[in-house]
């Protein structure tokens, strides 16, 4: 699909843009947005600012391949979920899975840790919850994390990217309730190809981010 909005300036500009998108969520009761750090946090905090909703992250860890972790065969997400993600011609063994969860697992609680702090996770039961991320490459990442957000029952699971592999939207759309892509270019290859930057989110931006959206947090909707 061409967009002639592409390649984003940056992840703030995709984050605009893709609010756009999710514009009628806006006034939904219990809506909270989520975001998968590091990189989905700029985008998302874009989001929840044009939705006056509240902003939160939800840590998920990719699991690569060995000798070639830039392919994910997998992810990890809070609650103990585990999605793996077959790929052809690429074979892993049972011990080198456990070794990927045990490398990542520690990753995953010190974010949860630093981003949150003493903050309590948000309660999603019954809630409107629109999970953001930069792009979608294979989504195993975001499946991950959809699937351990469903755990929680909410009332309303969205998917939202500003960019994403068609084939990998497509997959996710039977695990959302919503599946929101507002470009996907094809061939896609890569999630950093449809931005002019893209460094790397770091720690404290996070934080930084996160720590406005609660100041200026809207009040709780019945």
């Amino acid at each position: 699909m061409k967009d002639t909005r592409l390649p984003y300036e940056d992840r703030r500009e995709a984050g605009r843009v893709l609010a756009g998108a999710l514009a009628h969520y806006r006034g939904r009761p219990q809506l909270l947005v989520l975001a998968l750090p590091r990189g989905g946090v700029p985008v998302a905090y874009e989001v929840a600012r044009a939705l006056n909703a509240p902003l939160d992250v939800f840590v998920v860890r990719k699991l690569g391949f060995p000798g070639h972790e830039e392919y994910a065969m997998g992810a990890i997400a809070s609650g103990g979920v585990r999605v793996m993600n077959p790929m052809p011609g690429m074979h892993v063994t049972p011990e080198e899975v456990a070794a990927a969860v045990a490398r990542e697992v520690p990753e995953l609680q010190r974010r949860e840790q630093l981003y949150r702090g003493q903050n309590p996770a948000p309660d999603l039961h019954g809630r409107t919850v629109i999970v953001v991320d930069d792009g979608l490459a294979t989504g195993a990442t975001m499946h991950a994390a959809l699937l351990a957000i469903r755990q929680q029952q909410p009332a309303h699971l969205v998917m939202a990217v500003p960019v994403g592999a068609a084939d990998s939207c497509q997959a996710l759309q039977g695990v959302a309730d919503d599946v929101v892509c507002v470009a996907m270019p094809e061939p896609f290859r890569a999630v950093g190809l449809w931005y002019r930057q893209f460094p790397q989110t770091s720690d404290d931006e996070v934080r930084t981010l996160l720590e406005d959206a609660r100041v200026h947090a809207p009040s709780p909707s019945p």
